[in-house]
Protein backbone atom coordinates (compact mmCIF):
# COMPACT_ATOMS: atom_id res chain seq x y z
CA UNK A 1 0.00 0.00 0.00
CA UNK A 2 2.91 2.82 0.62
CA UNK A 3 4.86 3.75 -1.29
CA UNK A 4 8.79 3.16 -0.98
CA UNK A 5 10.01 6.59 -0.46
CA UNK A 6 6.73 6.41 2.29
CA UNK A 7 8.56 3.21 3.98
CA UNK A 8 11.47 5.49 3.98
CA UNK A 9 10.08 8.19 5.57
CA UNK A 10 8.36 5.98 7.66
CA UNK A 11 11.76 4.02 9.38
CA UNK A 12 13.16 7.62 9.62
CA UNK A 13 9.70 8.77 12.06
CA UNK A 14 10.39 5.43 13.50
CA UNK A 15 13.68 6.16 14.62
CA UNK A 16 12.81 9.84 16.02
CA UNK A 17 10.28 8.02 18.22
CA UNK A 18 12.25 4.97 19.56
CA UNK A 19 11.91 5.72 23.00
CA UNK A 20 8.19 5.31 22.46
CA UNK A 21 8.58 2.23 20.63
CA UNK A 22 11.13 0.47 23.35
CA UNK A 23 8.52 2.15 26.57
CA UNK A 24 5.53 0.13 24.71
CA UNK A 25 8.55 -2.89 24.06
CA UNK A 26 8.85 -2.83 27.60
CA UNK A 27 5.19 -2.86 28.34
CA UNK A 28 5.19 1.11 29.93
CA UNK A 29 4.36 3.05 27.41
CA UNK A 30 0.46 1.52 27.07
CA UNK A 31 -0.32 2.37 30.83
CA UNK A 32 1.32 5.26 30.92
CA UNK A 33 -0.30 6.71 27.54
CA UNK A 34 -3.54 5.92 28.75
CA UNK A 35 -3.49 7.40 32.18
CA UNK A 36 -0.93 10.30 31.65
CA UNK A 37 0.01 11.23 28.12
CA UNK A 38 -3.23 10.81 26.14
CA UNK A 39 -5.55 12.56 28.48
CA UNK A 40 -3.23 15.40 28.55
CA UNK A 41 -2.66 15.56 24.91
CA UNK A 42 -6.13 15.23 23.80
CA UNK A 43 -7.55 17.68 26.38
CA UNK A 44 -4.92 19.93 24.33
CA UNK A 45 -5.99 18.71 20.84
CA UNK A 46 -9.23 19.07 21.49
CA UNK A 47 -9.37 22.58 22.15
CA UNK A 48 -7.41 23.84 18.67
CA UNK A 49 -10.08 21.51 17.30
CA UNK A 50 -13.29 22.53 19.15
CA UNK A 51 -12.13 25.82 18.08
CA UNK A 52 -11.88 24.64 13.93
CA UNK A 53 -14.90 22.50 14.27
CA UNK A 54 -17.33 24.84 16.23
CA UNK A 55 -19.27 26.05 13.42
CA UNK A 56 -19.42 22.32 11.95
CA UNK A 57 -20.57 21.00 15.55
CA UNK A 58 -23.24 23.76 15.55
CA UNK A 59 -24.63 22.70 12.65
CA UNK A 60 -24.61 19.03 12.72
CA UNK A 61 -26.35 19.26 16.51
CA UNK A 62 -28.84 21.56 15.48
CA UNK A 63 -31.45 19.19 14.99
CA UNK A 64 -31.03 16.70 18.09
CA UNK A 65 -34.63 17.79 19.72
CA UNK A 66 -36.33 16.59 16.54
CA UNK A 67 -35.09 13.14 17.70
CA UNK A 68 -36.83 13.26 21.79
CA UNK A 69 -38.61 10.49 22.32
CA UNK A 70 -42.68 9.94 22.76
CA UNK A 71 -42.27 11.11 26.15
CA UNK A 72 -40.74 14.67 24.91
CA UNK A 73 -37.50 13.47 26.97
CA UNK A 74 -34.35 13.42 24.92
CA UNK A 75 -31.64 10.35 26.15
CA UNK A 76 -28.60 10.81 24.28
CA UNK A 77 -25.47 8.51 24.99
CA UNK A 78 -22.34 9.56 24.08
CA UNK A 79 -19.21 7.33 22.92
CA UNK A 80 -15.82 7.73 23.71
CA UNK A 81 -17.15 11.36 25.47
CA UNK A 82 -13.08 11.97 26.83
CA UNK A 83 -13.56 14.94 28.60
CA UNK A 84 -16.74 16.39 27.39
CA UNK A 85 -16.44 18.74 24.52
CA UNK A 86 -19.82 18.21 23.03
CA UNK A 87 -21.97 19.20 26.17
CA UNK A 88 -21.82 22.39 25.17
CA UNK A 89 -23.73 21.57 21.79
CA UNK A 90 -26.61 19.55 23.77
CA UNK A 91 -29.97 20.81 23.83
CA UNK A 92 -31.42 21.70 27.90
CA UNK A 93 -33.15 19.07 29.60
CA UNK A 94 -31.36 16.56 27.55
CA UNK A 95 -30.28 13.80 29.48
CA UNK A 96 -26.70 12.06 28.68
CA UNK A 97 -24.83 8.70 29.78
CA UNK A 98 -21.13 9.09 29.24
CA UNK A 99 -18.98 6.37 27.85
CA UNK A 100 -15.49 5.76 27.56
CA UNK A 101 -13.09 2.95 27.33
CA UNK A 102 -10.71 5.08 29.91
CA UNK A 103 -11.92 6.24 32.78
CA UNK A 104 -8.90 8.99 33.41
CA UNK A 105 -10.56 12.00 31.80
CA UNK A 106 -12.25 12.78 35.10
CA UNK A 107 -10.68 16.22 36.14
CA UNK A 108 -11.94 17.13 32.42
CA UNK A 109 -14.83 15.64 32.46
CA UNK A 110 -16.29 17.20 35.83
CA UNK A 111 -14.43 20.36 34.47
CA UNK A 112 -17.13 20.03 31.24
CA UNK A 113 -19.98 18.98 33.34
CA UNK A 114 -19.67 22.44 35.47
CA UNK A 115 -19.70 24.55 33.15
CA UNK A 116 -22.88 22.63 31.25
CA UNK A 117 -25.46 22.80 34.02
CA UNK A 118 -28.35 22.25 31.35
CA UNK A 119 -28.22 19.02 31.14
CA UNK A 120 -28.88 16.04 33.51
CA UNK A 121 -25.79 14.06 33.49
CA UNK A 122 -27.37 9.79 34.10
CA UNK A 123 -24.20 8.22 34.79
CA UNK A 124 -21.09 7.14 33.16
CA UNK A 125 -19.75 3.88 32.16
CA UNK A 126 -16.53 2.29 31.75
CA UNK A 127 -17.04 0.80 27.94
CA UNK A 128 -15.76 0.00 24.55
CA UNK A 129 -18.38 1.28 21.30
CA UNK A 130 -18.38 -2.30 20.53
CA UNK A 131 -19.49 -3.72 23.78
CA UNK A 132 -22.24 -1.26 25.22
CA UNK A 133 -23.64 -4.71 27.20
CA UNK A 134 -24.70 -2.22 29.68
CA UNK A 135 -27.04 -0.41 27.89
CA UNK A 136 -30.48 -1.73 26.99
CA UNK A 137 -31.50 -2.47 23.55
CA UNK A 138 -33.49 0.30 22.16
CA UNK A 139 -33.12 2.82 25.05
CA UNK A 140 -31.41 5.87 23.55
CA UNK A 141 -32.89 8.77 20.93
CA UNK A 142 -29.95 9.69 19.63
CA UNK A 143 -25.90 8.30 19.95
CA UNK A 144 -23.06 10.73 19.75
CA UNK A 145 -19.32 10.22 18.28
CA UNK A 146 -16.81 12.20 17.82
CA UNK A 147 -12.76 11.43 16.96
CA UNK A 148 -13.97 8.23 18.32
CA UNK A 149 -13.94 5.68 15.14
CA UNK A 150 -10.83 6.50 14.54
CA UNK A 151 -9.10 4.18 17.53
CA UNK A 152 -12.35 1.51 17.84
CA UNK A 153 -10.63 -1.96 17.73
CA UNK A 154 -13.85 -2.84 15.00
CA UNK A 155 -15.99 0.04 13.49
CA UNK A 156 -18.57 -2.29 12.37
CA UNK A 157 -19.25 -4.22 15.73
CA UNK A 158 -19.43 -0.19 17.21
CA UNK A 159 -22.17 0.69 14.48
CA UNK A 160 -24.13 -2.88 15.21
CA UNK A 161 -24.04 -1.95 18.88
CA UNK A 162 -25.27 1.74 18.32
CA UNK A 163 -27.98 0.43 15.98
CA UNK A 164 -28.61 -2.20 18.89
CA UNK A 165 -28.94 0.66 21.38
CA UNK A 166 -31.14 3.29 19.30
CA UNK A 167 -35.02 3.36 19.36
CA UNK A 168 -36.09 2.86 15.90
CA UNK A 169 -36.47 6.48 14.74
CA UNK A 170 -33.18 7.36 17.13
CA UNK A 171 -30.30 8.77 15.01
CA UNK A 172 -26.56 8.86 15.14
CA UNK A 173 -24.46 11.55 14.82
CA UNK A 174 -20.99 11.73 13.71
CA UNK A 175 -17.91 13.77 13.23
CA UNK A 176 -14.90 12.08 12.14
CA UNK A 177 -10.93 12.70 10.56
CA UNK A 178 -10.71 9.98 7.95
CA UNK A 179 -8.59 8.72 5.20
CA UNK A 180 -7.19 11.29 2.48
CA UNK A 181 -7.94 11.09 -1.51
CA UNK A 182 -5.15 8.27 -2.42
CA UNK A 183 -3.83 10.83 -4.65
CA UNK A 184 -3.05 13.37 -2.72
CA UNK A 185 0.00 14.34 -0.89
CA UNK A 186 -2.12 14.19 2.69
CA UNK A 187 -2.22 10.79 2.34
CA UNK A 188 1.03 10.32 1.46
CA UNK A 189 1.93 11.86 5.00
CA UNK A 190 -0.93 9.53 6.90
CA UNK A 191 0.81 6.40 5.05
CA UNK A 192 4.51 7.80 6.50
CA UNK A 193 3.19 8.74 9.90
CA UNK A 194 0.65 5.52 10.65
CA UNK A 195 2.61 3.52 12.34
CA UNK A 196 3.90 5.73 14.87
CA UNK A 197 0.89 8.27 15.47
CA UNK A 198 -0.56 4.95 15.89
CA UNK A 199 1.33 4.16 18.68
CA UNK A 200 1.28 7.37 20.41
CA UNK A 201 -2.00 8.02 20.16
CA UNK A 202 -3.76 5.18 21.81
CA UNK A 203 -5.10 3.31 18.72
CA UNK A 204 -5.94 6.28 16.49
CA UNK A 205 -5.53 5.14 12.83
CA UNK A 206 -5.18 7.64 9.99
CA UNK A 207 -6.51 5.83 7.17
CA UNK A 208 -9.95 4.91 7.91
CA UNK A 209 -12.89 5.15 5.19
CA UNK A 210 -14.91 5.36 7.67
CA UNK A 211 -17.79 6.52 4.97
CA UNK A 212 -17.82 2.98 3.76
CA UNK A 213 -18.32 1.57 6.84
CA UNK A 214 -21.33 3.64 7.54
CA UNK A 215 -22.99 3.22 3.86
CA UNK A 216 -22.73 -0.76 5.18
CA UNK A 217 -24.12 0.05 8.41
CA UNK A 218 -28.28 -0.24 8.37
CA UNK A 219 -29.62 3.16 8.79
CA UNK A 220 -32.67 3.73 7.35
CA UNK A 221 -31.41 7.18 6.22
CA UNK A 222 -27.81 8.41 6.10
CA UNK A 223 -26.62 12.36 5.85
CA UNK A 224 -22.64 12.28 5.32
CA UNK A 225 -20.68 15.56 4.32
CA UNK A 226 -16.66 15.28 4.09
CA UNK A 227 -14.84 18.54 5.12
CA UNK A 228 -11.93 19.99 5.51
CA UNK A 229 -10.63 20.81 9.51
CA UNK A 230 -7.18 22.30 9.21
CA UNK A 231 -5.05 20.89 11.90
CA UNK A 232 -1.46 22.69 12.02
CA UNK A 233 1.29 19.60 11.31
CA UNK A 234 -1.73 16.93 11.58
CA UNK A 235 -2.25 14.53 9.24
CA UNK A 236 -5.95 14.73 10.54
CA UNK A 237 -7.34 17.44 7.75
CA UNK A 238 -10.07 15.56 5.82
CA UNK A 239 -13.28 14.54 8.16
CA UNK A 240 -16.88 13.83 7.50
CA UNK A 241 -19.93 14.28 9.48
CA UNK A 242 -23.66 13.87 9.41
CA UNK A 243 -25.56 11.33 10.92
CA UNK A 244 -27.83 8.07 10.24
CA UNK A 245 -31.12 7.13 11.19
CA UNK A 246 -31.91 3.95 12.42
Amino acid sequence: EATASALLLRAGLALLAWPVYLLSFLGIWEPFCRKVFFPFFLEKISGVHDKKSKKYKQELFRNLPDFRGPSGELRLLEIGTGSGSNFQFYPAGCKVTCTDINPNFQEGLSRNMKKNQHLHYEQFLVAAGEDLRQVPSGSVDAVVCTLVLCSVQSVSSTLREVLRVLRPGGAFYFLEHVAAEHSSWTYFWQQVCYPTWKLVFAGCCLTRELWKNLEEAKFSELKIQHISVAMPWMPIEPHILGYGVK
